[in-house]
């Protein structure tokens, strides 16, 4: 079988934040242009296909974020028992930062960083290889392989446009809920990479600091083909979206003036909301109804050892320039740290409750707890070293230890309060003065403000998660 025949190719996505997978709509564009013909899957929403696995000659699949990637080590095993003379890559943030593991555990080869010419340039030596009737590891620039170091592909690429016509409807994934409806939601990203080097984000060890411009016209092509999909607002993804200004506000001027109905939400630095908060107001008029900011913390050691370049005075002033602008603020946390006090915890949910925040912040984040991946510039903290404990492969995290056991304790309680309260359908407010209760230690006789059932509640996803 030639593996351009239908279905030789087996793209599978295993999460995206409850999007439809945009890291698979774009190999599928790129295999496509060069001729190839990819089935696709995505189990975040679709049941594992058989039929499809035993047919698929070379495997790829996307792991950009650290529960695909724990959800793809899954996948590759079942892979493996249904067809174990498949190909199989692993593609994406994950796959780079984890390379080693993954290939030693059912990979034959990752791919990080720009992925899709790499990609396409494996699937072109699979299929000249497969001709000569040898199998060997290949040697394709750009490609990961056994005994050769993690070399993420940073170059520009010539981009496709992103296929989505194989996969799942947007009616199947997150939705958008605002003032008391549920809208379709498209995904696109603008831009890849990011310029800055916060230590515990996982993008810095593979684009060092790069980040790259997806072409306009590519965007738009996308964003018009999900708004015919069905798509009413539309989630940029990019992990700083005012990395480029110039190109973001030329993408949003231009998408609004050929829709302007259409609402968007994007993610952007405490610090490019100070320098550039100049450009919030027009977003807001152009439709942005959310903006999510990583602020993770309100202790300064915290926010020192992250390298995060902003203060709890500039997360106050970035909420109110974000408010003047017309849109709602998002921040997110990373509550529990090495260095993470209880005190240092109860004073976050009193900022939080102080600046109105509660209805803007999904209850997920009181319980996220640091993760440290392999390559992280954590590693190279001295604040970090006397907490880490070792590599817990199976996990891809390096395991560590809080120095107050009650800290490590209180993020399971909280954990396990809000999974159960979410699952029960408790309101959000509730929820977080629950949480404050736990935190504080009060009886739980105690009585705690009651916010209104009917109160406004901040534009939000119907998937609350970021990693």
């Amino acid at each position: 079988m030639s593996l351009r025949s239908p279905g030789s190719i087996l793209l599978i996505s295993c999460y995206e934040l409850g999007h439809q997978p945009l890291a698979a709509a774009l190999p599928l564009g790129f295999l496509q242009r060069a001729g190839f013909a990819p089935a696709v899957l995505d189990i975040a929403v679709q049941p594992f296909n058989v039929s499809l696995t035993e047919k698929a000659q070379f495997i790829a699949i996307s792991v950009p974020m650290h529960t695909a990637l724990r959800l793809g080590v899954k996948v590759a095993e079942r892979v493996r028992d249904i067809n174990p003379q498949a190909i199989i890559c692993f593609y994406g943030l994950y796959a780079a930062l984890n390379s080693d593991y993954l290939l030693e555990h059912g990979a034959d080869y990752c791919i990080g960083g720009e992925i899709e010419t790499p990609l396409v340039a494996l699937a072109e030596a699979i299929e000249r290889e497969a001709q000569s009737a040898k199998r060997s590891t290949l040697d394709v620039p750009g490609v990961i392989r056994r005994g050769a170091p993690m070399r993420p592909f940073l170059e520009r690429l010539p981009f496709a446009l992103p296929v989505r016509e194989s996969l799942p409807t947007l009616a199947m994934y997150a939705k958008l809920e605002h003032n008391g409806q549920s809208r379709v939601v498209g995904y696109v990203e603008a831009s890849r990479g990011c310029l800055h080097l916060c230590t515990h984000c996982p993008i810095p060890p593979v684009y060092g600091g790069r980040f790259f411009i997806i072409p306009e016209n590519i965007v738009l092509e996308d964003i018009r083909r999900q708004v015919a999909g069905g798509a009413s607002h539309i989630t940029f993804g990019d992990p700083d979206f005012l990395n480029g200004p110039g190109h973001a506000l030329s993408v949003i001027r231009a998408m609004h003036a050929e829709f302007p109905k259409l609402t968007f939400d994007v993610t952007t630095k405490v610090e490019h909301i100070l320098k550039r908060g100049s450009i919030l107001p027009e977003l807001g008029k152009l439709g942005c109804l959310f903006l999510i900011s990583a602020v993770e913390s309100v202790s300064p050691l915290v926010l020192e050892i992250l390298e995060k370049n902003h203060t709890r005075a500039d997360i106050e002033e970035a909420v109110k320039t974000v408010r003047a602008a017309g849109i709602a603020p998002r921040p997110t946390w990373v509550p529990f740290t090495p260095w993470t006090t209880l005190g240092d915890y109860l004073d976050m949910l009193a900022f939080i409750e102080e600046l109105g925040l509660i209805d803007h912040v999904d209850p997920v984040q009181y319980t996220i707890r640091l993760l440290v991946p392999p390559g992280s510039y954590l590693l190279n903290r001295p604040e970090m070293k006397q907490h880490l404990g070792p590599l817990n492969q199976a996990s891809f995290s390096y395991r560590w230890t809080h120095p107050d056991p009650r800290m490590d304790q209180l993020q399971k309680a909280v954990s396990a309060l809000v999974e159960k309260d979410v699952n029960n359908g408790v309101d959000a407010g509730e929820i977080f003065y629950r949480v404050w209760s736990l935190a504080a230690g009060r009886r739980s006789g105690v009585t705690m403000p009651v916010l209104a059932p009917d109160r406004y509640r901040a534009p939000r996803l119907s998937e609350p998660w970021f990693c």
